[in-house]
């Protein structure tokens, strides 16, 4: 192959490339933009550093040591646990199973404490623990309720208090009107007088009515409760299963909460008519009364039964759309509860063959049993201050229809009721509280 003429050898175009670079149009050089100068905080002194270096050496100090001794104390506990075992038997087979399974807890809990140690070691010696921080969230979450309570019903308890020991009148004024005639009274507030516990006694001693409804309220107190945390636990359980149309059916197990106000439950009880709504209201309840308990007793051959047996039987079913309206707070909690049991618990207890019935109390039961403490109290309260039993219906009539000089006397029975709910709420809280499980992080 020949060469061209005007072909430039390699060695001979590296040499002209400067050439070719000076004859290119000079570029304008931007004139560099003069930076502003960058905010830097102070930075602590070197003996602020030292001091701070020094007290998060000397809380991880205490913290290590706090572990070390806790640790020690269950490396003791199991020795003496194998020292226990092997003497408990002269087989050296099982003597040497003993060993080599605590050999094995020993080692587990080194290397956990090992992490721990460099947990601790780490740590920007934070004075909170763990657990304080979320007992802080919970306060956080309450400390709405709180404030709610200082600002909004704390002057009505303390008004309340002041009438409960006191005897109360309107403060009133005579008026002329400006065109004249005859004088118009203008009340301008409660007057109280002091009168120590007098209220109160009466309420024990000078009210015939106050002890029986406070007797008949306590004692309905129990079946109710009891039957609300049993109906809502089982309807639960059903919608917690797989079925077409479950949001469905949680929703109109549910709805009953949304459209619950005072002329819904009135209209279902039967009571709106003797409130001045006439004999309509009273037509419609009838649609929500189940009062079939004699016919179906009888169509059985079922005669003679007790009389206070058939009024519980005809209360219960008679009164079942109201024990589902009174159920749906219940229900959503014990369904939130049930929804947080892991799968794996599930099928991990069926390969082991539990039945139903044993996953029911050994696995639901036990993780749930702190929603079931949270929906008895809720229960307790919701019971207790339905405006429809005996003591709610007397504390109502004093206030709205026997004038102002039966305020105090009904501000007493209100106190009396609330200490008495607070010491129910005390003891059931008590009780049941050890038989709860909490389930650690």
């Amino acid at each position: 192959m020949e060469e061209r003429d005007d072909m430039i050898p390699e060695q001979d175009f590296e040499a002209q490339e400067p050439e070719v670079q000076e004859q290119e149009a000079p570029q304008e050089v931007p004139q560099p933009v003069q930076a502003k100068p960058e905010y830097t905080a102070p930075q602590p002194s070197s003996e602020k550093l030292a001091k701070e270096a020094a007290r998060r050496q000397v809380y991880r100090q205490k913290r290590l040591a706090k572990y070390e001794a806790e640790v020690a104390k269950i490396f003791a506990e199991i020795d003496k646990a194998d020292a226990r075992e092997k003497a408990a038997t002269a087989d050296p087979t099982k003597q040497r199973e003993v060993e080599i399974f605590a050999k094995k807890k020993r080692d587990e809990l080194t290397k956990a404490a090992e992490q721990q140690r460099r947990v601790i070691m780490s740590s920007t010696a934070s004075k909170l623990s763990y657990e304080r921080r979320k007992s802080l969230y919970g306060y956080c979450f309450i400390a709405i309720w709180a404030i709610g309570v200082l600002f909004i019903f704390a002057g009505p308890l303390i008004q309340s208090l002041i009438y409960s020991m006191s005897d109360t009148a309107y403060n009133s004024i005579n008026v002329v009107p400006e065109g004249g005639g005859e004088p118009i009274e203008q009340i301008l507030g409660v007057n109280t007088k002091w009168n120590g516990f007098a209220n109160f006694r009466f309420a024990f001693v000078g009210d015939p009515d106050y002890g029986v409804n406070l007797a008949v309220t306590l004692g309905a107190m129990l079946p109710d409760v009891s039957m609300i945390l049993v109906f809502s636990l089982f309807v639960a359980i059903l919608l917690n299963q797989k079925f077409k149309g479950r949001t469905f059916m949680r929703a109109i197990f549910f709805f009953p909460v949304l459209i619950a106000t005072g002329p819904v439950i009135a209209v279902i009880n039967g009571t709106l008519a003797s409130q001045g709504a006439g004999g309509s209201a009273a037509q419609m309840s009838t649609m929500f009364r189940t009062d079939m308990v004699d016919e179906f007793l009888a169509f059985l051959g079922i005669h003679n039964v007790g009389e206070q047996f058939m009024s519980f039987i005809s209360g219960v079913t008679s009164d079942i759309f109201n024990l589902l309206w009174r159920s749906g707070i219940q229900i959503l909690i014990f369904l939130s509860a049930l929804q947080q049991i892991p799968t794996s618990a599930r099928e991990a207890a069926s390969m082991e063959g539990a039945t139903s019935w044993e996953f029911f109390w050994k696995i639901t039961f036990p993780t749930i049993s702190p929603m079931i403490l949270a929906n008895l109290i809720y229960t307790i309260i919701d019971t207790f201050s339905d405006t429809q039993n005996a003591v709610m219906r007397q504390i109502l009539r004093y206030t709205t229809s026997m004038g102002v000089e039966h305020f105090g006397s009904a501000a007493a029975f209100a106190w009396i009721y609330f200490g008495i709910i607070a010491i129910a709420l005390a003891i059931v809280i008590a009780i049941v509280s050890k038989f709860v499980f909490y389930q650690v992080d």
